[in-house]
This record gives structure tokens, sequence and C-alpha cells, in this order.
């Protein structure tokens, strides 16, 4: 018996052997046929193997990839669902995790399936298998995209006869779910494009702005009417594709410093359940770039650019044309020394501007990302603009159907006042209103400026305090405007008098 076992096992001990040997052969036949063989040979040879195997084999495979197929720039919805299907459903059953932090409270941990880590999922009695995949650029290179360097993506097993059950019902229940799952997690971001040196892309943090119409310092009437249009805008997207024109729309918000244009965006982003993409136009290298970072953006979203008038020379650049051409013309009528001069004065102007941004975004791409083409990739998006001075901005740039809705941001009036009092003094009615409603209608203040006075600055302030400090700030204002008035009266008078006297 010994012998027989003996025997059996050096049987066993070659078999193996022997096997080894056969798959070190073929693995070397393969890197010989990969590197001598013509690509077209290689490539028929290739696909006949996986015919071969995949007669023998009784499992199909699915291959979910991150990136959407029609935009490299855009996460695929059905990988996002999946994602968030898995992460809540089969990451118990994995051993290898990678943990975010990016729970909706922010305090806990999201643990997820590592890269090349694999589960089992059985649903109705079929089991299927779930892989996560990442492949890496075979050379080393620098890319100008960062996600050529490394492409993620998930593989989904099954066995081919449970291939309807799977493709059909069970894929609509992942998707379903992962879908439910994503909008009960979805927490507000504030974006800001990052520039780095080859691709300026978005980075993000939870944006966490307690704003709201409710405390806006705005007349009631004017916050109803923009409650409305944000309504109507957001349940608006068959009445768009009924209309023809890209689900989007246009904010102008202008007005002096200090008025609360940021905080209506906050007010506006918290009452939708928006994301809010921060743009910033100096950062940007050209067109391209910007039409880039627009197909980057997701639904729900505000894209915001403020104070526009200072970002990038936009404006000026219809007018700086016109005045080059007119300096052209007087350069032919001028001697040879005056257009030395003027090539010096324009070589000048031209540095200036080029150490004013390295920016080659201009007002046509600007343009064209508000309303052009590009404008339809997507949809559900908001655009808002944020000025103190209106007048400096391009007409083009602000027409209707463009930015659909102007809204001024003014100086506090007195029903503004009342929101700010019960925000910060949690009061309603007081005798000093009365006084404070009088020097508002005749003073000019932002605010801004009505709520720093407003803000106790101790522990010991009391409401009366704090609306004395306004009042008092008020009064002081005014004595300095009747005073310039006085001067401005009497400077008025003495010129009279010297035009008389001659």
């Amino acid at each position: 018996m010994m012998l027989i076992k003996k025997r059996r096992e050096m049987e066993a001990l070659k078999l193996w052997t022997n096997l080894g040997s056969s798959l070190i052969a073929l693995m070397a036949a393969w890197t010989m046929l990969e590197k001598y063989l013509p690509e077209q040979l290689r490539g028929i040879f290739t696909r006949h193997t996986h015919k071969l195997l995949a007669f023998f084999n009784p499992y199909i495979k699915i291959r979910f990839p991150e990136l959407s197929g029609t935009s490299r720039y855009r996460r695929s919805e059905a990988y996002v669902m999946i994602h968030a299907y898995l992460t809540a459903h089969t990451s118990p059953a994995a051993k290898s995790l990678k943990a975010s932090d990016t729970s909706k409270d922010g305090r806990s941990l999201v643990l997820s399936m590592d890269e090349d880590e694999e589960v089992s999922h059985v649903f109705r009695g079929v089991k299927v298998w779930w892989a996560s995949r990442k492949t890496s650029p075979k050379a080393q290179s620098i890319s100008l995209y960062p996600e050529d360097d490394e492409k993620r993506f998930y593989v989904l097993t099954f066995h081919k006869r449970d291939r309807e059950l799977v493709v059909g019902e069970y894929m609509g229940h992942v998707l379903g779910e992962g879908r439910a799952i994503v909008a009960g997690n979805r927490q507000r971001k504030l974006y800001s494009n990052n520039p780095t040196r080859n691709w300026c892309g978005w980075s993000s943090v939870a944006f966490e702005h307690p704003a709201s119409f409710d405390t806006l310092a705005m007349p009631v009437k004017v916050k109803e009417g923009i409650k409305k249009d944000l309504v109507k805008f957001s349940q608006g997207k068959s009445y768009y594709a009924k209309i023809g024109k890209p689900w989007k729309r246009g904010y102008l918000l202008y007005g002096p410093p200090g008025t609360g244009k940021s905080t209506m965006i906050a007010a506006i982003a918290n009452f939708l359940n928006y994301d809010i993409y921060n743009l910033e136009l100096t950062t940007v290298k050209d067109n391209s770039e910007l039409i880039k970072l627009l197909l980057e953006t997701t639904g729900k979203s505000i894209i915001v650019i403020e104070d526009i008038d200072c970002s990038l020379d936009l404006t000026g650049q219809r007018k700086s044309k016109k005045k080059e051409n007119s300096e052209d013309e007087s350069d032919s009528d001028d001697d040879s020394g005056g257009k030395s001069n003027n090539i010096v004065s324009k070589s000048l102007k031209e540095k200036e501007k080029e150490n004013k941004s390295d920016s080659r975004v201009t007002l046509s791409g600007l343009l064209n990302f508000i309303d052009g083409i590009w404008s339809a990739c997507g949809g559900e998006r908001i655009i808002v603009f944020t000025t103190n001075y209106v007048d400096k901005l391009d007409p083009a740039l602000i027409r209707r159907g463009r930015m659909d809705m102007h809204i001024e941001m003014s100086y506090c009036c007195f029903e503004a006042f009342k929101v700010l009092a019960k925000n910060y003094l949690d009061i309603e009615e007081h005798s000093l209103f009365g006084r404070v409603k009088e020097l508002l209608a005749e003073i000019k203040m932002t605010p801004a400026n009505v709520a720093e006075n407003l803000l106790p600055k101790s522990v010991e302030d009391s409401e009366e305090k704090c609306l004395r400090n306004l009042v008092e700030a008020l009064e002081k204002i005014k004595e300095e405007e009747d005073g310039k008035l006085k001067i401005e009266k009497k400077e008025k008078q003495w010129q009279w008098i010297k035009s008389v006297l001659g």
C-alpha cells in the first residue's frame, strides 16, 4: 500500500511539473508572438484565442468604465450608481477597503471596495461577482488630461444561463437603488477651478453656507419674485425642451459692494439644493480650456463668475479695437518721429496687458460658454454674474437671453433693516425703529454696514445699545453729507458772485 501511495504521489508531482513547464513554454511562446508577430496577424491570433476560450468559458463579463463613452471629461452615471450600490451592500464582504470622508454629515468615514478587490452577491438565487479594477498607462508619460493616466472600472461576472435575469431585472435593481442612495447622500459642494501645470480642473469642498431667503436683507416682494422664478426654472425641463432652448438660466446681480450679492448666491444654492462652481477666469488659459471646464460641471449647479468687470479685460475689447484702428489711421498722417513714438507707446500698452493676466479668454469665448452651442451640453444650470459697475459690462454679455434676470442689490431700506433686526437681535418692533426708518430714507448705507452696527460686540450689549449704535452711525453720515452739501452750496454761490463781478 505504501508503495502504491508513493507511486501516486510521484505521478501527481510529475503531472504538476509537466503542467508548470507547459505553462512556462506557452508564456514564452506568447511573449515571442507579441514581440515578433506583425500587428495585424497578432490581432487575428488574439481574436481567435478569445473565441476559443469563450467556447469553453460559461461566464459572461460586463465592464462599466468610470468615464462616459461620449465625453472623457464626465463620469458615467451608471458607474456612479453602481459605486453607490456596492458601497452600501457589498463593501462589508470585502477584505480590501478604501476610506473617504465624503459622508453627508462630514463626521464619519465611508468605506468602499479597493482596486483589484472582488466580492460576490446573490440576487433571487443567482450568484454574481463584482470586481473593482484600474488600468494604468503602459509607458510613463505626462498627460494633458489627468483621467488619461488611470482608468477605473467595475466588472460584473455571471453565468450565461442567468443572462436575462442579470441584464434585465438585476441591473435595473442596482441602478435604481444606487440612484436613490446618491440622492439621499448628496451633499452640496463648492467647486473652484484649480490650475496645475498641465490642466485646470475643479476641486471641491463641502458647501455649508447657512444663508437663506428668510435671512436675506431684501424687500419681501423682490425675494418672492426671485423664488418663484427659481421654482419655475427647476421644474421646467419639459418646457425648455418644448420651446427649443437649453435648460439654463442667467442671473445678473449688480449693486455697490456690501449689498449681499454673494449671500444671494448662497441662498439660491440652498433653496434649490444645487452645487456651486466658482469660476475664476484669470486662471483659465484660453477659450478651449473654458469649454472643458463647462463640460466637467454637472446638472443642478450654479456657475458663478464674481466681479466679472474685474476678472479680465473683456468689457473693453471692442472699444480697444476701435481705438487701435483710430490710432492706426492717425499714425498714417504723422511723420516718422510721431510714428516711432506711437510704436513705443503701443508696445508699452501691450506689455501692460500681458502683465495683467496670462489668460487668453476672449469675450467671444465667454459668450459661447454662456449661450453658444456648448452651453446645451447638460442641463439644469444657472449662470450668475456679479458686478459692482454694471455700466462697464459689454451689452452683449448681459442681454436678455444670456442674463435673463437682472437683480439690483441696492442699499438697505427699512424693510431690509427689519429682516436684519430679526436676524441679529431677534426683535420685530422697538421704539427706535421710527428714527431708523427716517434716516434710511435719507442715507445710503449697505446691508453689510447695517448688520455690522447691529452686531453685539460683547455679551453685555443689549438690543437697545445695538440699535443706538446704528442710529449714531446713520446720524454721523447724515451730518457729513449735510456738511458737504453746505460746502458745495457756498462754492456755487462764490462762483456765481465771481461771474457777476467779472
